[in-house]
């Protein structure tokens, strides 16, 4: 036996053929026809069917099948060799090996499989990464998943994609379906053609949305693939002109791809999305999310559109049916693009991770957003110094650049120099922060993407936008999102403009991610698509206080999720000018996350943490208060609004009016 022999999981042979065992086999047909390969050896269970190979040995071996094969019997049939796994799951047992994961969606989108599949795969991933020799996976956008919810860095992942050439091989005359096909589907019509299973991150119930559209445009929707038993099934309404085929074989695959106008992949997540590779390939034009992995797959040789907006679909569709000239364009494209997408060049990188696992190898570029469609909002008001800073070190240093750019005021005055600046828009209204971002969100455009709320005295690092978006991207069901603040003002004296430049310029990403965490008010961004009637309430008067938490939290009640990133940060000078009185703040204190607890966007626990913790602090405090926080003065506001809670009158709108005995600059903190 050869020192340098090496073992690949065959394990996958005894399952049904999905787009992960499809890799597996087309990485092993590859890796045969190279040199090197006869080093080797696919590992399989005794009663497994073994493919036919020139170079790579096969060895049956234990008398198990499925996990219990691979977790028991197979470490000791790869004893003293290091073993490949491409299939999402490895034996526990064995360090020396290279494991390729797909993607995290067991951990993004755990709804759209079974509680049996999610119960092994959200134990079995995570021990995975941490022994194991090397990570694996199939595009840029799913390392990034994974380095989100395993503990493995996304400089430690190789990034080894799908091919295209299994593809070619298809033949349309060998299709079992294609007799069938005029008497399922008007022969007379094109149709658009869709592949998948029905889980819910497919998104298929999109096209079944837009379907009566598309049958006033004289087209159907031809829907092939089977549910598997990984999947939660999710119903789908039926349709007239919609026509679903079920499994079927790959010629049939090519039969559909060369008679469709277009495939439709509207898919909420992906690791890869083998259908865009595999339409190309046969020169059939595509229309695809462009979340996820699939701008990366896609690159310009495809139509993209949000998984969130159906108009877009029916716009594109549209498109594509008008224009033969786009047609042939899109095919010309996508020839080219799956051109780097080789089952051949995956296959030489795993050998070369399998001889030294920790060799940098990358198959396919990185690609970055595009289209951002982001507005950045900035709420202001008697600080005209402060936000003329803010807003034009934010739009002379983004990587990213954001569509429009809103200063919300009270009066013009208060946006200062930025009166007239090209890149600004100046929009005036009621006073309050919730007020001003109300005002703001109707001036957002329609098709807008994410919409970002920074406070006006807080310096986002370059890569504060790129971030968010990429985040939106990759995680379908993230509704709002924040960033790492690295140094907060608004605890302490302040922190002045040069020093806030200065630490965010100095500061470093890291990879920290926490979930469910509420956005912190001053750099917080949502997907726009989400926010839909939901509005800040205007009875939480104050500055910067709770108003974002209770936004936030009527988000997440419709499904979405609430992220921390660290990968973006930067720093809140906390300016002390234009603040409220401590008993204002002391009365909202109390009276706030009491009245967002009867409208459920705060929880008891949540609430009896926030008034104990404020009340101690200015009760505690008062004799020997901080220089720059008015504790006697909050203490005073929280004994009010406690009098006004027994009373049973939770009116947070009350602090707006309460007459104060002395009114010093006073921070909003949490």
């Amino acid at each position: 036996m050869s020192a340098r022999e090496f073992a690949f999981n065959g394990r996958f042979l005894t399952q049904d053929v999905t787009g992960v065992q499809r890799y597996a086999r087309n990485v092993l047909d590859a890796m045969d026809e190279l040199a090197g390969a006869d080093e080797v050896r696919l590992i399989m269970p005794a009663k497994a069917s073994g493919p036919s190979l020139q170079h790579v040995k096969l060895e049956k071996g234990g008398q198990l099948m499925g996990h219990a094969w691979e977790q028991i019997e197979l470490p000791h049939l790869t004893s003293n060799r290091r073993l490949l796994n491409l299939c999402n799951t490895a034996p526990v047992a064995k360090a020396n090996q290279i494991v390729c994961i797909h993607d995290a969606n067991i951990f993004a989108a755990p709804e759209s499989y079974s509680r049996s599949f999610r119960a092994v795969y959200q134990n079995l991933q995570p021990l995975l990464a941490r022994r194991s020799l090397r990570i694996a996976t199939v595009s840029h956008a799913a390392a990034r998943q994974i380095a989100r919810y395993l503990p493995v860095r996304l400089s430690e992942i190789a990034v080894l994609s799908n091919g295209h050439e299994h593809a070619l091989s298809w033949d349309p005359d060998r299709a079992e379906l294609a007799p069938q096909l005029p008497s399922l589907v008007n022969a007379n019509r094109p149709f658009v053609l869709a592949l998948g299973s029905r889980a819910r991150h497919k998104n298929l119930s999109l096209l079944i949305d837009i379907a009566p559209v598309l049958d006033e445009m004289k087209l159907d929707v031809v829907i092939a693939g089977g549910g598997d038993g990984i999947f939660a099934e999710h119903a789908l309404k039926h349709r007239p002109n919609v026509h679903f085929l079920g499994r079927v074989s790959d010629h049939d695959l090519a039969y559909l791809l060369d008679r469709a106008l277009c495939l439709a992949f509207p898919s909420l997540t992906e690791g890869f999305g083998l259908p865009i590779v595999e339409a190309m390939a046969r020169s059939c034009p595509v229309i695809s999310s462009y979340g996820a992995s699939m701008p990366e797959v896609c690159g310009d040789a495809a139509l993209t559109a949000s998984p969130f907006e159906p108009r877009e679909w029916i716009n594109a569709v549209r498109t594509l049916v008008a224009s033969v000239d786009l047609r042939g364009d899109l095919v010309g494209r996508g020839r080219e693009q799956v051109r780097q997408f080789s089952w051949e060049k995956t296959a030489s990188g795993y050998l070369e991770l399998l001889d030294s696992p920790n060799a940098e190898v990358r198959s396919h570029r990185l690609v970055d957003p595009k289209q951002p469609r982001a507005t950045v909002i900035f709420a202001t008001r008697g600080r005209p110094e402060t936000v003329a800073a803010s807003v034009r070190h934010f739009i002379s240093t983004q990587s990213l650049k954001p569509d429009a750019v809103i200063v919300s005021c009270v009066d013009a005055s208060d946006a200062g120099e930025l009166v007239g600046h090209p890149d600004v828009t100046i929009i005036t209204g009621p006073p309050g922060l919730a007020a001003q971002r109300n005002t703001a969100l109707k001036h957002v455009e329609s098709g807008t993407e994410v919409v970002v709320f920074f406070d006006d005295d807080f310096i986002a690092d370059k890569n504060w936008l790129a971030i968010a978006i990429q985040t939106f991207r990759d995680e379908s069901r993230v509704v709002g999102f924040t960033g790492n603040v690295l140094a907060d003002g608004i605890k302490g004296r302040g922190i002045s403009f040069q020093d806030a430049v200065a630490l965010v310029r100095d500061g470093q990403p890291n990879a920290e991610w926490l979930e469910p965490f509420s956005p912190y008010g001053c750099n917080m961004a949502f997907r726009f698509s989400s926010i839909g009637s939901v509005r800040f309430d205007e009875r939480l008067v104050l500055y910067g206080w709770l108003e974002d938490r209770d936004f936030a939290a009527a988000l997440a009640a419709q499904g979405g999720r609430l992220v921390k990133s660290g990968l973006a940060f930067g720093v809140h000078m906390g300016v002390k000018s234009g603040r409220v009185s401590g008993e204002r703040l002391g009365y909202s204190q109390v009276i706030n996350p009491l009245y967002m607890m009867t409208k459920g966007t705060m929880s008891l626990p949540q609430v009896v943490t926030h008034i104990f913790g404020n009340t101690a602090s200015n009760f505690g405090r008062a004799a020997w208060p901080e220089p720059f926080i008015d504790r006697r003065g909050r203490a005073r506001g929280n004994l009010l609004a406690a009098f006004d809670a027994m009373r049973g009158k939770l009116e947070p709108e009350r602090a707006a009016v309460i007459a104060c005995q002395s009114l010093p600059p006073e921070p909003l903190d949490r």
